[in-house]
């Protein structure tokens, strides 16, 4: 896991791990005291309540999937289209960020307040959805509806269950990409994980 957390830290990995497995409601303090091997009185030396944990969660779970994510596409650098397709790996096809990304959107069907926080997100992401088409394309309702289909894409593979004959997911969902992006058919991703 990399450096040392502090306990504050812990609760907070602990209760994204609980969230990303469970949803939110296995984000409990005694089970997470529990996972941790400390005391429920510990908890309550760095949050209020449940409450205050959700919040500080969400805040991890924020800062993790926009703010570094940003920070790293312009670190590597590229294109626009390098960008969001590098953006895409690393959000939806992160082993970190993608079950907690999709446990939060189950719970956004449950709570204002996190749906809110989860259309902040979302507009983010999929500005970088039209900065890309829009480097190939003039029309803002085809740029909007490329974005769209673009971020469709990237979350609802996650659900589907379809089988494609003689084709693998990856091997779809890279033409979907690439026909969406106005990519020629065996463009490969210009980053791997």
């Amino acid at each position: 896991m990399g450096a040392l957390r502090t306990p504050r830290e812990a609760w907070v990995e602990a209760g994204l791990q609980a969230l990303a497995t469970g949803g939110v409601d296995a984000v409990r303090v005694e089970v997470l005291a529990k996972a941790l091997g400390v005391t429920k009185g510990g908890f309550y030396g760095h949050f209020a309540d449940r409450e205050a944990l959700l919040t500080a969660m969400l805040d991890t779970w924020e800062r993790e999937s926009v703010d570094d994510v940003l920070a790293q596409i312009e670190q590597e650098g590229g294109t626009a289209l390098d960008k969001v397709r590098l953006a895409g790996q690393l959000t939806f096809s992160s082993d970190r960020i993608l079950p907690i990304d999709l446990a939060i959107r189950d719970w956004a069907r449950r709570d204002d307040a996190v749906a809110e926080r989860l259309r902040r997100v979302d507009n983010q992401r999929i500005q970088l959805s039209r900065d890309a088409i829009g480097t190939f394309c003039s029309d803002p309702d085809e740029i909007e509806a490329r974005s769209l289909l673009a971020f469709c894409l990237a979350i609802g593979r996650h659900f589907l269950a379809a089988d494609h004959p003689g084709r693998t997911r990856d091997q779809v969902t890279s033409r979907a990409g690439n026909l969406i992006l106005n990519l020629p058919p065996d463009t490969a991703e210009p980053h791997t994980p």
